[in-house]
């Protein structure tokens, strides 16, 4: 995946980020740049949110990301080769962030880009399910009460 370029600003390579280097809502208002072509005829996106309440109702403070950002890297880049070349994608990209996160904060973005509708909806939600179990990126739930949980994805939609 290359940097596409629109006046002075990149989009940033797909992979791992630390909170405060990257602005995810800034990226996403710059996606114009991957279907301004008209080449595409559909772009999808997804934002996953830090939320209030643990699957099991108890409530979040805080969501903590950590991440083996080499392995966690190549593999978000192979997510994203794979599934261009699988669903025939002019772009696929995933950004996610590591560092403390208040419920209602963006955590990782995923954008795809194609001809078809039904081809990029289906690259999205594979990308979605897969960046969830294949880079090592690990989640710990803090909860009001000051105790703590590492998240295991259950990868139910």
């Amino acid at each position: 995946m290359s940097n596409l370029e629109n006046g002075s600003f990149f989009l940033p390579k797909p992979g791992v980020y630390k909170k405060d280097s990257l602005n995810l809502i800034e990226v996403l208002g710059r996606i114009d740049m991957i279907y301004s072509t008209g080449r595409d005829g559909a772009v999808a996106t997804y934002i996953g949110v830090a939320r209030n309440t643990s699957r099991d109702g108890r409530t979040v403070c805080r969501v903590e990301i950590d991440a083996y950002e080499e392995n966690a890297n190549l593999e978000i880049s192979k997510i994203c080769r794979e599934l261009s070349d699988k669903y025939g994608l002019s772009f696929m990209g995933i950004w996610h962030l590591t560092g403390c996160f208040n419920p209602g904060e963006p955590i990782v973005l995923v954008v795809a880009s194609g001809r078809r509708r039904t081809a990029v909806l289906e690259g999205l939600k594979e990308a979605i399910e897969r960046y969830k179990k294949e880079p090592a990126i690990f989640k710990k739930e803090v909860y009001i009460d000051n105790t703590h949980e590492w998240v295991v994805e259950n990868h139910q939609t």
